[in-house]
């Protein structure tokens, strides 16, 4: 498979570093002529990347030219985070990407979208997704994302790849502080009471056990997990959000998304242990399902899950270029990760979307 990808990193967001990434990542590929490229800039192109898209189209010869900008950007190679810079992955041979109406066997589409576009109608329109949410520097406008080689107005950007199986996952990065506790009160955002006790004084208390320590909960570090039974929540089949804020005086927390009473929650810690011991799991059980070694793969990380969080090594990215020597690999850091979850599309926090390609 004729497949590679590059990154180049400048002092200035110029279109030349485009250029030089398409450049590498054909010659890399042994083609003259690319079928599909996928364009990756940091947001110091995002106020008019229009003259970088143009420069890919034309250095590899094709005009399906879709990615977007965001905060930071990698391929196998390299991470880039605070620096101009440049990510491509060109497509020869039979592998191409495909607009949705070609769809016709109901391929999981590649999906990019700016963080105003986000809207429950297309996001569950009845195709599975995976990828992320764009993270430049203003989160809107109409070159936050792009499709045939010019900015998209919608702010979503949608496609497949013919002649591939893809194997698609999700490494929540997680360590289960307790077990599934039943919803029993909830007023909107608020989470009321859980087991007929006060959802903080549980979370206080499952803290401590953890931590050995009177220490205050890390609430930045703490994901709620739910689901419509404590079974899907042990087999890891759930839903996850993040708390807001807590109401120390009647013990009740605010919750990004509402809950239902008769759900069932854990409350969970991310650590970088129990993250990188689960990607390198998802990266064996990705292998098997695909049925051999990928040819390819594109992941979308958490820019809260990235370098910040493993202390200035991406180990997730580690894992993966250890795992699958020389494959190439494309993604980026952004404000949210789309996956397909429990018969639904879900836009997670602080997570890992990895996709794996294999030729057909």
């Amino acid at each position: 498979m004729k497949v590679a990808s590059s990154i180049v990193l400048g002092s200035q967001p110029s279109p030349d570093l485009v250029s030089e990434a398409v450049a590498n990542a054909m010659r890399k590929a042994d083609i003259s002529i690319a079928n599909s490229v996928l364009l990756l800039l940091t947001s110091e192109f995002a106020d008019n990347p229009q003259a970088a898209i143009k420069t890919a189209a034309k250095a590899a010869n094709c005009t399906q030219v879709m990615g977007c900008s965001t905060t930071g950007i990698f391929t196998e190679e390299d991470w880039v985070l605070d620096a101009p810079a440049a990510a491509v992955m060109v497509f020869g041979d039979n592998v191409t990407l495909e607009l949705p109406r070609k769809n016709i066997n109901n391929q999981a589409l590649l999906t990019l979208t700016a963080p105003n576009a986000i809207n429950s109608t297309w996001l569950n329109n009845g195709d599975q997704r995976y990828g992320g949410v764009s993270g430049d520097a203003i989160g809107q406008g109409p070159f936050s994302v792009w499709q045939n080689a010019r900015g998209d107005v919608s702010g979503h950007v949608e496609a497949f790849f013919s002649g591939t199986n893809v194997a698609t996952g999700t490494s929540h990065g997680v360590q289960l502080l307790t077990q599934p506790q039943q919803i029993h009160l909830t007023r909107l955002f608020d989470l009321m009471q859980i087991n007929d006790q006060a959802p903080l004084g549980a979370l206080q208390k499952a803290w401590r056990s953890y931590s050995k320590s009177d220490t205050d909960v890390p609430l930045h570090l703490v994901t709620v997990l739910y689901a419509d039974s404590a079974e899907a929540v042990m087999q890891g089949n759930f839903n996850q959000t993040t708390i807001i804020s807590c109401d120390e005086d009647n013990g009740s927390i605010t919750l990004a998304q509402p809950l239902r009473p008769g759900q069932f929650l854990s409350w969970s810690l991310r650590t970088p242990s129990a993250a990188e011991a689960d990607i390198t799991i998802m990266t064996h059980r990705l292998t098997e399902q695909l049925g051999c070694m990928p040819d390819f793969g594109l992941m979308f990380s958490c820019l809260g899950r990235g370098p910040y969080f493993y202390n200035g090594v991406d180990r997730d990215l580690k894992v993966i270029t250890q795992t699958f020597p020389n494959m190439p690999l494309l993604g980026f850091y952004g404000n949210g990760e789309i996956t397909y979850i429990n018969g639904s599309n879900q836009l997670l926090p602080y997570s890992a979307v990895l996709s794996l390609f294999s030729a057909i």
